[in-house]
């Protein structure tokens, strides 16, 4: 297969690239992706250079994958710094490597987009030798769904990574209170005196659509936002304009809930959504309130999902804050193609034996759980 690569996905019509997308999930539109790109989030200077790989039959996209080539492994989500390390250790150069997935977001989704399966598989057997022709030591392709895994693992030489995470199912509750009635006793009063504590600060929420943000409410979402990393000494990988061109470019899957003390922003947590998901991304807060990280991003979001019937909220990375709220376990996968054959078994061994303690940690998880006993008969670790 001949690849045609691309460095800027604003050069391709968002209606081509679109057409591939097997379902309504926001992470992979074009506006979403391109919004990163035009915004400088991403490029060469952030160590995330856009490689997209396209396939074409005459003048038609047929296949194509979302890639980057990357110098570095920060905001993956799949953390191989070990790997790198090794390497380096050993004189073997780990950088730059090829990732197929979605920058900075660990949510799952289509990878390999193509409009027949057998594009797909195509597409994705010329990777390795892509990556050959171009220098790159390997491969990655993170958070995939089960149509693209049993894809992958057909092929030689793609190692499988194992990856938990904690996400909400709305199982048809009426409100939140229905809710509470599903958890044990203690829970059902933890959870109802963190939302009192909350009330008692005189904070309320007010929920917004994107149509109804104008660009200072847009200098707060990124006021918080940036708060988050310059907290920890960090930069923040989005730029403030990219908030505004994927209002501009996305408005309908964009979510905003602001926190208000005596009626000023205090805080704010933004998602997206998809389907039948609800996704939140983004937090912050330009001031310090008692459990007002839990009721912004945690139990307004659920809160949200029942009253608009959505059946998943996914959280983000990281999580047993989560699950004692009623977050379960979900394994996610990931796939790695590494081309030196000796690092390849090497972490071939790891992630064996990774695997069956990611296994075990996700059965443990459920035990914390805070559903009554008897509720949590249908619960397991969702793939």
């Amino acid at each position: 297969m001949s690849l045609y690569r691309l460095e800027r996905l604003s050069e391709l019509t968002p209606g081509a690239w679109d057409s591939l997308l097997p379902e309504p999930q926001p992470f992979v539109r074009h506006a979403f992706l391109s919004a990163l790109e035009d915004s400088g989030s991403l490029g060469p200077k952030s160590g995330w250079q856009p490689e997209h790989l396209l396939h074409y039959e005459g003048e038609e996209l047929i296949a194509a994958v979302p890639a980057y080539r990357k110098f570095h492994s920060y905001g993956e989500y799949v953390f191989d710094h070990g790997w790198a390390d090794a390497c380096r250790r050993a004189g073997i150069a780990y950088y730059p490597k090829l990732l197929i997935g979605v920058p900075f977001s660990p949510v799952g989704g289509p990878r390999l987009l193509a409009r027949q399966a057998a594009d797909a598989v195509e597409l994705l057997a010329s990777l390795p030798g892509y990556a050959e022709g171009e220098g790159l030591s390997s491969v990655h392709i993170n958070f995939t769904q089960p149509d693209a895994d049993a894809q992958i693992a057909r092929q030689p030489d793609w190692l499988q990574r194992y990856g938990c995470q904690f996400h909400w199912q709305n199982r048809g509750y009426r409100d939140f209170q229905d809710f509470l009635d599903t958890l044990s006793s203690r829970k059902r009063k933890q959870m109802r005196k963190e939302r009192e504590q909350v009330a008692g600060q005189g904070i309320d929420f007010e929920w917004k659509l994107a149509h109804e943000m104008s660009e200072a409410h847009w200098d707060f979402v990124y006021a918080c936002y940036s708060n988050t990393y310059e907290v920890r000494g960090q930069a923040p990988y989005l730029t403030r304009e990219f908030f505004s061109l994927l209002a501009e470019r996305m408005p309908e899957a964009i979510r905003v809930v602001l926190a208000k003390q005596a009626g000023r922003p205090v805080a704010m947590a933004f998602s997206l959504i998809g389907g039948d998901s609800f996704y939140g991304r983004y937090w912050g807060c330009l001031a310090e309130f008692d459990r007002l990280h839990f009721e912004t991003c945690f139990y307004q979001g659920m809160d949200y999902a029942i009253a608009h019937g959505v059946k998943r909220f996914d959280a983000g990375a990281q999580g047993e804050h989560k699950l004692i709220r009623g977050f379960e376990p979900v394994i996610t996968r990931s796939w790695h193609y590494l081309a030196h054959p000796g690092l390849r078994d090497a972490v071939r061994g790891f992630l064996d034996e990774e695997r069956v303690g990611i296994l075990a940690y996700a059965e443990e998880a459920k035990a914390a759980l805070p559903y009554r006993q008897g509720d949590e008969s249908g619960l397991g670790c969702a793939e």
